[in-house]
């Protein structure tokens, strides 16, 4: 078997309790899921992040720590992610940008009204980032290293 986790990053963006978050559509249905997605070729986690964050949803934005670093593997497929969390501060919206396609729009969410959502959760990441995030978990952006 030839196992590749995919890598990935994701963004957690806070206004007063609220959190940024993606409304997306996979399977035919709904999903909710924080600004987030894949590596792409030449680019660094935190490029990836701030792209990631426009392109999800028309804001700007400035990291400013990383959360943490996930291993995730999906029930509904086995494809395992390793996902990089960060932290970020808003910084400009750009209500017409054009969204990625299968974007339904962003949604600015308490975590309260996350939960109430629950079944609408593309996967438990949500709510573990966001309680890490609440938790005070915050590493330098040092942490991430670029390449030789």
């Amino acid at each position: 078997m030839d196992w590749k986790p995919h890598i990935t990053v994701a963004t957690i963006v806070e206004d007063n309790g609220r959190f940024l978050m993606v409304e997306e559509s996979k399977g035919g249905r709904a999903v909710l899921n924080q600004p987030a997605g894949h590596l792409d070729p030449d680019e660094t986690l935190i490029e990836a992040a701030v792209r990631e964050t426009l392109e999800e949803t028309g804001w700007d934005v400035e990291p400013t720590s990383v959360i943490g670093i996930y291993l995730y593997t999906a029930p509904s497929n086995g494809v395992t992610y390793q996902r990089v969390c960060f932290a970020a501060r808003a910084l400009k919206h750009h209500p017409d940008y054009q969204l990625d396609d299968g974007i339904l729009g962003a949604r600015w969410l308490s975590r309260d009204e996350l939960l109430e959502r629950r079944d609408h959760w593309r996967s438990e990441l949500i709510i573990r980032c966001i309680d890490d995030y609440l938790a005070g978990h915050r590493h330098s952006l040092a942490l991430i290293r670029p390449s030789l």
